[in-house]
C-alpha cells in the first residue's frame, strides 16, 4: 500500500497489457488500493490467471477481457462490456505494447512496422477515443488517462526504429489527449519508464547493446515503483495532473544516453 493510504474507492480502472509485466504490476497495485480493475490483453487464458492471482492478493475482483487493442471492434467492445457492466470509467490506463528484436533500420519489414505501430500506437489511441467516450458523458463527468511512454519517448536505444517512433509519438498523443479533454474534466498524463525488471526485461543486467557499439550491463529496479508511481498520479483530483514522469533506475544509461 503506499503511503498516501487507498485512494481508489471503488473506482473503475481498465489496464490494457495488464495480463504480463508492468501492466500485470500496476494492475495488482490498484486493485490493492480498492480500485475495481479490468484488464485486457490478447491471451485469455494469461489474463484469467492473473485476474485469479490479483483477486486472490488483493480480495478485490478483477474482470479480465480479451482484446487486441490493434483492432477497433475488439476495443470497442471491452469498452461496451465495461460500461455495461459498470456504468462508469475512471482510470484508463494505456500500457500494452510490443517490440521486436534490435534490428538495422534498412533490414526491418513492413510487416513489423505495421505491428508495432498497431500495439502501441494504434491501440492507445483507440483505447483513448472509447475512454472519451464514457468519461465525457458519465455522472460525474471525467476521469484519467495515463499513457505508458518509455524512456524511448525521449531517447532511443539502437536498431529500434519502429518501437522508438510509436512512443514518441505517444508524448503527442498525451499532449493533444490532455488539452481535448480539459472541456471534458479528463486529465491525461504519460509515464516514462526506465528499466523495470519484466520478463522483457531480464537480460538487462547480462548485457545490452549501447549507443557507442558495446555490450554493456544495465541496472535495474523493481516493478511496484512504476505501479507506485500510477497509483499517485491517479491518486490526485481531476483538477490537477501529472502531464510526464519518468520513473528509472537511478544508475540506468538515460541521462547523457547517445
Amino acid at each position: 500500500m503506499t503511503d498516501w493510504g487507498k485512494t481508489g474507492n471503488g473506482r473503475i480502472a481498465l489496464v490494457t497489457g495488464g495480463g504480463t509485466g508492468i501492466g500485470l504490476a500496476i494492475a495488482r497495485g490498484l486493485s490493492a488500493e480498492g480500485y475495481r480493475v479490468v484488464i485486457t490483453g490478447r491471451r485469455a487464458d494469461v489474463l484469467e490467471k492473473a485476474a485469479s492471482d490479483i483477486s486472490g492478493e488483493t480480495g478485490n475482483a478483477v474482470r479480465a477481457i480479451a482484446c487486441d487493442v490493434g483492432k477497433p471492434d475488439d476495443v470497442a467492445a471491452a469498452f461496451d462490456a465495461v460500461k455495461r457492466d459498470f456504468g462508469r470509467l475512471d482510470l484508463l490506463v494505456n500500457n500494452a505494447g510490443s517490440n521486436v528484436s534490435p534490428a538495422l533500420l534498412e533490414d526491418i519489414p513492413f510487416e513489423e512496422w505495421s505491428s508495432i505501430l498497431a500495439a502501441n500506437l494504434t491501440g492507445a489511441f483507440l483505447c483513448t477515443q472509447n475512454a472519451f467516450r464514457i468519461m465525457k458523458a458519465q455522472a460525474p463527468r471525467g476521469g484519467r488517462i495515463i499513457n505508458n511512454g518509455s524512456i524511448s519517448a525521449t531517447a532511443p536505444r539502437p536498431n529500434s526504429a519502429p518501437y522508438t517512433a510509436t512512443k514518441h509519438a505517444i508524448t503527442g498523443l498525451t499532449k493533444s489527449t490532455a488539452l481535448d479533454g480539459r472541456k471534458y474534466d479528463i486529465a491525461c498524463g504519460q509515464i516514462d519508464i526506465g528499466n523495470a525488471v519484466t520478463d522483457m526485461t531480464s537480460k538487462m543486467n547480462a548485457g545490452v547493446l549501447q549507443a557507442n557499439g558495446e555490450i554493456a550491463g544495465e541496472p535495474t529496479m523493481s516493478v511496484k515503483h512504476v505501479a507506485d508511481a500510477v497509483i499517485y498520479m491517479a491518486s490526485l483530483p481531476l483538477d490537477a495532473n501529472v502531464l510526464t514522469m519518468t520513473v528509472m533506475a537511478t544508475n540506468m544509461p538515460f541521462v547523457g544516453r547517445g
